[in-house]
């Protein structure tokens, strides 16, 4: 019974620090979405990382992006957030998007994590639809 329990804590504290770092790095996507929901391209632009930040330029060249290429980012009808993976040594937090149209993306969220804070660095719609996910 002891070892049962052993490997059950063992499991959790393990996983522990993967559940820690996921509520940042969620936030800050939430926070992305919440202020594209708002029209508020300057915060929107705020939490993608400097190198997203340079390629774009301003808010509204960003927002214009975000608008033609990830119109289910800029107006979902729902947000689920799935599995934070390191993969090379980037974090990637997939997330399932819901459009207002009831189609279901799936998307890669590549984050890194710097002085101020975890940004966005990439987003990658995947291949093929979740429907009925």
């Amino acid at each position: 019974m002891r070892s049962v329990l052993f490997a059950g804590v063992s499991v959790f504290l393990l996983a522990f620090p993967a559940i820690a770092q996921r509520e940042p790095v969620t936030a800050v996507i939430g926070s992305q979405i919440s202020a594209f929901l708002n029209n508020d391209t300057e915060t929107a632009f705020s939490y993608a990382s400097p190198l997203i930040r340079r390629i774009f330029g301003t808010p509204d060249h960003f927002a214009e992006m975000v608008r033609q290429g990830y119109p289910m980012v800029w107006r979902p009808a729902e947000v689920r957030y799935l599995d934070l993976r390191e993969v090379a040594g980037s974090h990637w937090q997939r997330v399932m998007i819901t459009d207002t149209k009831g189609r279901v993306h799936l998307l890669d969220y590549q984050m890194v994590n710097l002085e101020s804070g975890w940004k966005i660095n990439a987003v990658q719609l995947l291949n093929g639809h979740a429907e009925g996910a």
